[in-house]
């Protein structure tokens, strides 16, 4: 076996020490945003409402705006089990992405047909976003600079070397990459000028509650949703949605719920929590980013299917997460999961072997979120009693942009509407649902392992990853 560059270029360990050792369990996106936050109301009574959005993250906030400046009469109603943007879209990485695809080798191994049609679609729907937060306003620090896929290992400059192509696609040799961001680890890149933008996550969640409530949708916080009843009610009576204090009588319900449980027993095994990792630095000083470079600010991510990301803040700090990706068993979801010391220690040490020059540089926050993997690791769609309740997930970690291009699929299945989007073979299939436990835990646990072994062998897949390659579950991202 091979060993990778983290595991040849370590770090001293009192560098390690010491950047953890002022580091608090805490969402730095959250905090920042906090100025920014508006409470909304816990449902109370009952209501009756033309739609109903469960889901107050990224998803459902797109639904909800969406639907009201669709139609600005309709009385639109959004349900948060806890608060807007707690969950994934206030703890990603803010990595703003076109591929609807999560990449270009899984899309057109899956969608191949259509997989230009579905880059199209990628790209316009970015610049929707872009538009949109632009029109309104929105201070979610969005920076269109592109990313940069970055080569570790030897066997991996060819792979990006085939990847590129174009004028948006642009191959950076050793020299070329390093004079972007200046890495030891780096031996090539591929830098995506047009496809990938950043924003701070929380901000873009807080910001579309408060477009979404000055257009007229009513929001209720801290209103978990237990059940939807549609017996004895037709559909164009729609849905009995029940909270704890209330139901609401919906017309048409859209189900945002992203990694938590479905509310549709169909969709019971289609995903399964995986929990990623993120730590962030204190911000940089002027001469501790100038030994980096960075000045396009771009986002980052190595080649590896173990692979890291990272980014700059507005306030130059450093976000750096990724490589480990735990599923705990009986697919749970649990705050004491976001607390796994080997994994921060692991990171930390993976950024001073990326970036030695910042010795010194301590870390201030680190947390954790469940991402909702699907077996096919992009969103799946679908509606569901009649038509009266749609629904989008499954997104596997790249939903920041592609949820917008969700809620409008969801909005054009709730209407009965044939559009290109429904039209699509992406939208109008199914992932295969995931085996129940024990063989969940089995499965997902054997793919990882094979995963780091293949990282640790020039890129080669063993058996089971060409196995799960032929039957279609197979990624390498």
């Amino acid at each position: 076996m091979h060993t990778t560059v983290f595991e040849r270029v370590r770090p001293r360990t009192s560098v390690v020490d010491n950047a953890l050792a002022g580091t608090r369990r805490s969402v730095f996106w959250i905090e920042d945003a906090a100025a920014a936050r508006v409470q909304h109301p816990t449902l109370s009574g009952d209501l009756v409402a033309d739609l109903v959005v469960v889901g107050g993250g990224y998803s459902g906030l797109w639904t909800a705006l969406l639907a009201k400046r669709e139609n600005p009469d309709a009385r639109v109603v959004l349900l948060e089990a806890k608060t807007i943007g707690w969950a994934a879209s206030g703890r990603n990485g803010g990595f703003c992405e076109a591929s609807l695809t999560h990449g270009e080798e899984n899309g057109r191994s899956r969608f191949a047909d259509e997989y230009d049609q579905l880059e199209r679609l990628g790209l316009a729907n970015l610049d929707a976003i872009e538009s949109i937060i632009a029109e309104l306003g929105i201070d979610a620090e969005f920076e269109r600079n592109g990313a940069i896929d970055l080569a570790t290992e030897p066997h991996q400059v060819d792979w990006l070397r085939e990847s590129a192509g174009g004028e948006h696609a642009l191959f950076l040799d050793e020299t070329a990459v390093r004079a972007q961001v200046n890495s030891p680890t780096y031996l090539a890149g591929v830098w995506n000028t047009r496809t990938s933008a950043l924003v701070h996550p929380a901000k873009l969640a807080v910001g579309l509650a408060k477009a979404a409530a000055d257009a007229g949708v009513e929001i209720f916080e801290n209103t978990p949703v237990r059940g939807l009843d549609s017996a004895g009610l037709s559909v164009e009576q729609g849905t009995d949605v029940r909270t704890d204090h209330g139901t609401i009588r919906a017309r048409r319900t859209a189900l945002a719920t992203n990694v938590f449980p479905s509310l549709l027993k169909r969709n019971t095994l289609r995903t399964v929590p995986v929990y990623d990792y993120v730590l962030m630095t204190e911000p940089l000083t002027d001469d501790q980013l100038a030994s980096i470079g960075w000045g396009g600010r771009q986002g980052l991510g190595d080649a590896s299917n173990q692979f890291h990301y990272y980014r700059l803040s507005r306030d130059n700090r450093i976000l750096f997460g990724g490589y480990d990706a735990i599923y705990h068993y009986g697919g749970r979801i649990r705050e004491q999961y976001e607390d796994r010391p080997a994994t921060f220690r692991r990171l930390a040490e993976h950024f001073f072997t990326t970036f030695p020059q910042l010795d010194g540089v301590r870390f201030s926050h680190r947390w954790a979120g469940a991402i909702d993997t699907c077996s096919r690791f992009c969103a799946f769609f679908g509606a569901a009693r009649g038509g009266r309740i749609a629904y989008a997930t499954g997104y596997t970690g790249l939903g920041v942009a592609s949820t917008h291009f969700g809620a409008q699929v969801m909005l054009d299945l709730l209407a009965g509407r044939e559009t290109e989007r429904t039209s699509l073979e992406m939208v109008r299939s199914r992932p295969l649902p995931f085996p129940p436990e024990p063989l969940a835990s089995l499965g997902i646990n054997a793919t990882r392992w094979s995963l780091n072994r293949a990282d640790h062998n020039e890129g080669k897949r063993n058996l089971l990853l060409k196995g799960l390659d032929a039957v279609g579950l197979g990624f390498d991202s």
